[in-house]
């Protein structure tokens, strides 16, 4: 059996120097999670965390580190004033009865290049003792364990163990080593960060007229709105009838949504509004209209991705909506999908628990993670009847002005 699948939950993060994290740990992560600080706490920070394994697993860490901090590379993702490795360490489990894994990796310099100068994977077979390591790099060699998922293994010593050296020390081993069948283990890892989706939706890109294509997903970006669309409608019409009614639900006026072909291979994203015989065409109606379609067409995917990052979902949404965008986000985790979501809304919070919500403070020029179920305080108010959103905006979490 492997060990990951799409039910995968991440339950632990560990940043050393990473931007504005000099050194901090967010634990008991729930399958729904919600982010709340101040400008420039790290909000975006901590969701960059995951963008950044991503790129670095599809291309290297030196391409994950421009991308992340321009040509500074390095220097500038690194925390200020610090001279250490970053480190980025992530606790997952397949299931809840899945053994408890560790995935973990520290970059550095050597010569004025990025390198990674550790990467571990490792996790406990039994319900006993350490765990043990399954991968184990350093700058570029090391060995992986070609027979983890033989059944009779009993102890570590009858794990056996490949040496293997990449092309290069920018490499994550699980991006080289997930292209061969022998690491089972390493080649799920690596699928599953692939699939990985960060939302960076540009309402502006999604609105322009697309040559026909074929696209299953909603890019970050959400330039394929109208392919994903029309996909949807043409191969899984169930889910596009309950994608239609929950936008009819929300939007007034809208009753129906359609993709038609031009005889130039254009795709066109269609409209119709009730009270009108013709249809509109995207780049005709509300940014909020495209918003929520765009958001119902993610959460509705009939393969969910098995992490969800979405930076500020209360942007062009009226405030209404939006704690049934976040009853949306609860039942996409619940169907298998971890959601990371960052918000500034109170009206947003309000539809949160406090199992749900971490809030981010500075501290002496660094950023701590604090937990809400462990405030005292809000635990009282919130069995006194209050809302999160009503305590936030009050000041009522500490070391922080949401004015």
């Amino acid at each position: 059996m492997c060990l990951l699948g799409d039910n995968m939950k991440i339950e632990s993060i560990k940043l050393k120097n990473f931007r504005a994290f000099q050194n901090v740990e967010m634990k008991d992560i729930p399958n729904f999670c919600v982010i709340v600080g101040a400008n420039g706490t790290g909000k975006s920070t901590l969701l960059n965390v995951f963008g950044f394994l991503r790129d670095a697993y599809k291309s290297n860490i030196h391409t994950a580190l421009t991308r992340l901090g321009g040509n500074r590379g390095f220097q500038e993702v690194r925390s200020r004033d610090q001279n250490g490795d970053i480190e980025i360490e992530i606790k997952f489990r397949e299931n809840p009865k899945s053994p408890l894994a560790t995935y973990y990796i520290s970059i550095n310099e050597v010569g004025g290049q990025p390198i990674i100068k550790r990467e571990i994977l490792k996790y406990r077979r039994g319900s006993k003792g350490q765990p043990w390591k399954y991968l184990d790099f350093s700058e570029g060699e090391g060995e992986a364990v070609t027979n983890e998922l033989d059944s009779d293994i009993t102890t570590e010593s009858q794990l056996q163990r490949s040496k293997q050296k990449l092309k290069s020390p920018d490499i994550l081993a699980i991006k080289g080593l997930s292209q061969f069948e022998q690491f089972p283990v390493v080649k799920a890892l690596g699928e599953l960060i692939e699939n990985w989706h960060i939302s960076d939706f540009h309402i502006s890109l999604a609105r322009p007229e697309r040559e026909s294509g074929y696209a299953e997903h909603l890019s970050s970006e959400g330039e394929n709105l109208s392919n994903v669309t029309q996909y949807i409608f043409q191969r899984h019409k169930k889910i596009f009838d309950k994608i239609l009614l929950s936008l009819k639900e929300r939007v007034p006026g809208i009753n129906k949504v359609d993709v038609k072909t031009t005889e130039d291979g254009r795709v066109l994203l269609r409209f119709h509004d009730g009270a009108f015989k013709d249809p509109f065409l995207s780049r005709y109606v509300s940014d909020g209209t495209i918003k929520m379609l765009a958001y119902l067409l993610l959460l509705y995917d009939p393969r969910p991705h098995p992490l969800l990052c979405v930076e500020e979902p209360e942007n062009q949404l009226y405030p209404k909506l939006l704690w049934e965008i976040a009853e949306e986000f609860r039942g996409y985790a619940k169907r298998g999908g971890q959601v990371f979501v960052s918000t500034h809304s109170p009206d947003f919070l309000n539809a949160t628990k406090l199992e749900e919500v971490f809030w981010l403070v500075k501290d002496n020029g660094y950023t701590k993670i604090k937990c809400a179920s462990e405030d005292e305080q809000l635990k009282r108010f919130i069995d006194s009847g209050d809302q999160m959103g009503y305590l936030w905006k009050q000041g009522f979490f500490e070391g922080v002005d949401p004015m």
